[in-house]
């Protein structure tokens, strides 16, 4: 009994000199720390205060007025009192409205209002309005084609319902023929269907997981290029010796994203009122599985680098990829199954539908617990991985050592029989 107390303490003790290593490692080193400590905010605050908007509103529109009548100038106005319009230049004709498009890249589109519009109107023949979207930017192609299609229908309902009213119904009748069916929209957990509180969320995670593995390779590829683990090898090597190690390590790294993970996901959340309907505790829950199998990730690609600057190289390359595979930027579900299967082997992409389903849709743990168990199986294998990596790269360490001590006495003997 006294033998297993005393190998506990043994391994607490070593987990502690490890922590404090690592720590000391990470603050001395200033790309590191700004990775690990300043990117998290530099990022979240550009992205969030870029998407503060939330909506594109007031998109700069040329209007063609060819039929200049009270009617048509009403539907100008109606357009340009939408808050995703703003009908800043009229041109007299479509070549000198290309033009303006063209010359000016603040013009979303164009509205063309043909000849004869009020003519048609007061005889009961139908009558077209064209607009012409920027469809390359899909953003304003959506709020331009909707700001012109809900005046449109407004528009079009009035003139309907004083046809009707003429023909003697009365008006709640004529309301209900030119409107027998009507639609009553709600928009659940993001009311104001703003960008920002869609994309931020995910994208927070995102940040978290890239910048911590950004990290960890810096500093593994920092150690590599000043043999500072050497001390670690007789440690390490023992039987059980590595895990003190792993333990030291990622404990450091989990002090510093803790950090980050409140700042992230309290703190921003609440300053741009991003949505946030669950409780904390079943955040944090998912968010320590989350960083668990992060950091033991990263340890075992840092293995890998061995310069700081691969391990930049390599994340950003990665970056775009998990964006992507993460389902933020493309619907999950249309992506080819092959590929989504393949991105589970980073914890961002188990971890961001879980807890955008906690934060946005309000449920608990229970809800999602086939991500809890897919994000604590990345635990046990990336801890399993980790293991292994540093196992063998303190055994790779040591030869090392053996080499270089083997070397310095061949030198030494050599000056010797020289003298």
């Amino acid at each position: 009994m006294k033998t297993i107390v005393t190998k506990i303490r043994t391994g607490i003790r070593m987990t502690g000199e490890f922590y404090q290593d690592e720590m000391k490692a990470i603050l001395k080193d200033q790309g590191a720390l700004l990775i690990l400590l300043g990117a998290i905010i530099i990022y979240s605050l550009i992205y969030a205060y870029a998407y503060k908007m939330e909506v594109v509103r007031e998109i700069d529109t040329v209007v063609v007025d060819l039929d200049r009548s009270s009617s048509s100038r009403q539907l100008v106005r109606m357009i340009d009192g939408t808050e995703e319009a703003n009908i800043s230049l009229s041109a007299t004709s479509m070549q000198e409205a290309k033009e303006l498009f063209y010359e000016d890249d603040q013009v979303g589109g164009i509205v063309l209002i043909p000849a004869g519009f009020e003519k048609n109107l007061l005889e009961g023949v139908q009558t077209d309005v064209s607009v012409y979207a920027d469809g390359s930017y899909f953003l304003i192609y959506r709020q331009l084609v909707g700001a012109a299609v809900k005046s449109v229908g407004t528009f079009s309902a009035g003139v309907e319902i004083k046809r009707l009213m003429a023909e003697g119904k009365t008006y709640e009748q004529a309301m209900a023929a030119r409107d027998p069916l009507s639609a009553d929209l709600h928009f659940w957990f993001n009311s104001s269907s703003g960008y920002g509180s869609f994309v931020m969320p995910g994208l927070i995670l995102i940040i978290l997981q890239q910048t911590l593995l950004i990290g960890i390779g810096m500093i593994g590829g920092t150690g590599k290029e000043k043999n500072r683990h050497s001390f670690q090898v007789p440690v390490a090597l023992r039987r059980g010796g590595i895990f003190p190690l792993l333990f030291g390590k990622s404990l450091s790294y989990l002090t510093v994203y803790s950090i980050n993970s409140v700042f992230a996901m309290v703190l921003l959340h609440h300053w741009f009122d991003y949505p946030n309907q669950g409780s904390y505790l079943d955040v944090m829950a998912l968010t320590l599985l989350f960083l668990l199998a992060v950091i033991f990730m990263g340890i075992t690609f840092s293995v890998l680098f061995k310069k700081r600057e691969s391990s930049i190289l390599f994340m950003v390359f990665l970056s775009p990829i998990v964006l992507f595979l993460s389902g933020i930027s493309w619907p999950a579900a249309s992506i080819p199954p092959f590929l989504y299967k393949l991105a589970h082997v980073f914890p961002s992409t188990i971890m961001v539908p879980a807890y955008l389903r906690i934060r946005n849709l309000g449920v608990d743990l229970s809800s999602v617990q086939y991500e809890y168990l897919l994000l604590l199986a990345q635990v046990g294998f990336y801890f399993v991985t980790a293991s292994v990596a540093l196992y063998f790269e303190t055994r790779h360490n040591r030869k090392i050592e053996a080499r270089a001590k083997t070397q310095e006495s061949i030198r030494i003997h050599e000056r010797g029989e020289e003298s």
